[in-house]
């Protein structure tokens, strides 16, 4: 196949591809987070899920290496509250929800509450660049092999962009939210999980 016939069927090919980009980043979609977390893109609606304490999960095991060359280990904040934002640059769901992300950060860092990104689509560059454009003032880890997506398989619909995750104290995942997060939303979860502390 060569000429105008190849042309047609390379465009129509990425029109696809860039359909399903969309479509995993969207946060107007009407598809709920309720769809297989396994398989596929899944709209983000900013739908929630909690899980009584009783009911949660193992233990999230995720360590890497930031986008900055330092050392994150979730099990050293193990007692604390941490809150996983998946995250890509060029998201803009992820670029309206980063003011609200900064605001919790300042609001809780005082109280034992971690704020850490988890990009496993950009480069350092790219990644760096939009912290500095939106001022993000935790650290993400530069997700290259995955980990991050692997930690929480089964949890939440990675393929949709944002997702955010609230794990207890004892390491296990006590709240989502897929698709953007506002400050409102992140901060009664979390007030939650501190109401929780004996």
């Amino acid at each position: 196949m060569t000429g105008p016939s190849r042309r047609r069927v390379v465009t129509g090919a990425l029109a696809v591809v860039a359909g399903l980009t969309v479509a995993a980043c969207s946060a107007d979609a009407t598809t709920t987070a309720d769809a297989d977390v396994d398989t596929g893109y899944v709209s983000g609606d900013g739908s929630v899920q909690t899980w009584p304490r009783g009911e949660r999960g193992d233990v999230v095991e995720l360590a890497g290496v930031t986008f900055e060359d330092e050392t994150v280990d979730l099990a050293d904040w193990r007692g604390d509250i941490t809150v996983l934002n998946f995250w890509y640059a060029e998201c803009p769901p992820c670029r309206a929800e980063a003011p609200d992300l900064a605001q919790v950060h300042e609001e809780y860092s005082d109280e034992g509450v971690h704020l850490l990104g988890v990009n496993h689509t950009n480069e350092p560059a790219t990644a760096l660049a939009f912290e500095r454009r939106f001022e993000v003032p935790y650290p993400s880890l530069y997700d290259s092999d995955a980990a991050g997506v692997a930690a929480l398989q089964g949890v939440v619909p990675l393929q949709a962009m944002p997702s955010t995750v609230v794990i207890d104290q004892d390491g296990r995942v006590a709240a989502r939210v897929v698709g953007r997060v506002e400050a409102s939303t992140l901060s009664a979860l979390i007030d939650d999980v501190l109401a929780e502390a004996p």
